[in-house]
């Protein structure tokens, strides 16, 4: 490949396609395209309400600019794909977006080009429908016109230690040739390192396991937490004591949500299904994560009345919002879970999350955080997500949001056993 004529365009700038787009804006002539005009706007003006990129970064960046017109990227010659693909009502994945993307790009795809999709799908995905659709739009001939390649990404939202150089990246091609150019390419900004999957199905199965692994073992441990709370036994002690053993896995108990981990094995359990194979435990897995907002929610409601609190009319307050801590997203963030089922008990439920977008949060989920908690408010309070802003605070701060007769329930493990009334 020669580097010197890339002209790379980056579809979809969220939390993936930003920090690829900033980094690869560093060495060669890179176009963010988005069709949200006021995420155009904002990064322009040097903001990311994401807080992955810092406007010191963006500025760095310094052959990147910004557009959500498709004829600013007309002339690139590599087209990375990384907008989202959630899933839909029927837990079915929704390439919607991706289909959408694929076709946008196969109207000015012309000979030569390599278009690279990053966005978590089944394998075969990009093969089977994001390829007749380039083919379809352009009139091209794929492997022979145009060539196709998947990196995965590999993004942790939130996490300033790990970001998008520092974390090895797998690439593919459809074509040995077009593997070894996309391999270069991303060379260029990854200092971990690549690693040059064998096919594209390969690299495309090998990013949906990662996050299915991870949501069976959590689902275990959810599991052993629903016993071990039957048998009146803290579970984090267990855990500890487990841990010793050398070959011993640690997870913990948790609600499971965000955009990958409660979302990716609904995409391979897809592909499965589909070949006539049932995949038992991740389907499993899937059920168990699912419903532990309902289980927590139970648990709320019995430690209230073994303390004579009246659930009608209660007020409970959930602190956390965001799928996970120190971040803003919210998506599939399972903490709504528990407000709905809080609600249809008719209690009243006041959500604090200092990182969460408070029009976001109205718009998707019809939840308005509050400012600040009431203080002596509160029947129940929840820590939800383990935010710095709420590990820093000690117990009797917690404590002071309650009424004279109140429970705390710790989901996160943020304070000692003895310090709250129940936890997982």
């Amino acid at each position: 490949m020669n580097l010197n004529n890339v002209k790379i365009a980056v579809i979809g700038l969220g939390y993936v396609g930003l920090p690829l787009a900033v980094e690869f804006g560093c060495k060669f002539m890179v176009t963010g395209f988005d069709i949200n005009e006021t995420r155009i706007k904002e990064l322009i003006n040097g903001i990311d309400t994401t807080l992955e990129i810092t406007s010191k970064e963006l500025k760095k960046s310094s052959n990147l600019k910004f557009s959500n017109k498709l004829d600013d990227i007309k002339d690139c010659n590599i087209f990375i794909v990384t907008v989202p693909t959630p899933i839909d009502e029927h837990k079915k994945p929704d390439l919607t977006l991706l289909t959408e993307a694929s076709d946008s790009i196969g109207s000015f795809l012309k000979k030569g080009d390599i278009v690279i999709y990053e966005s978590t799908v089944y394998p075969g995905a990009t093969e089977e429908i994001c390829v007749p659709v380039l083919e379809k739009k352009s009139g091209l001939t794929f492997n022979k016109d145009f060539y196709c390649g998947y990196s995965p990404e590999r993004i942790n939202p939130g996490d300033r230690n790990r970001n998008i150089k520092t974390i090895k990246k797998v690439t593919s091609g459809s074509t040995p040739n077009t593997a070894i150019k996309i391999d270069h390419l991303y060379k260029q900004i990854i200092t971990a390192g690549t690693f040059m999957a064998t096919s594209i199905k390969v690299a495309e199965a090998a990013k949906v396991i990662e996050n299915t692994q991870r949501d069976v073992n959590i689902a275990l441990i959810n599991e052993l937490s629903i016993i071990f709370n039957k048998l009146n036994i803290d579970t984090e002690s267990v855990l500890e004591a487990a841990s010793t053993k050398w070959n011993f896995m640690s997870f913990k108990p948790g609600l499971v949500g965000g955009h990958c981990i409660g979302v990716d094995p609904y995409y391979l359990t897809h592909k499965a299904l589909e070949t006539g194979y049932n995949p038992e435990i991740i389907l499993a897995g899937r059920r168990i994560n699912d419903n532990m907002a309902f289980f927590v929610v139970d648990q709320v409601l019995n430690l209230m009345i073994q303390n004579k609190i009246c659930i009608e009319g209660a007020d409970i307050l959930v602190m956390g919002l965001t799928f996970k801590e120190n971040c803003p997203d919210i998506r599939n963030t399972k903490i709504k879970d528990l407000v709905l089922k809080f609600k249809s008990h008719e209690c009243k439920v006041d959500v604090y999350d200092p990182w969460a977008d408070k029009e976001e949060a109205l718009n998707k989920y019809q939840i308005e955080p509050i400012e600040y908690p009431k203080k002596g408010g509160y029947d129940a309070i929840i820590l939800a997500v383990a935010h710095d802003k709420f590990i820093n605070l000690n117990i009797e701060q917690i404590k002071s949001f309650g009424k004279d007769s109140h429970i705390i329930y710790d989901i996160k493990h943020i304070f000692a056993y003895h310090e709250v009334d129940g936890r997982l």
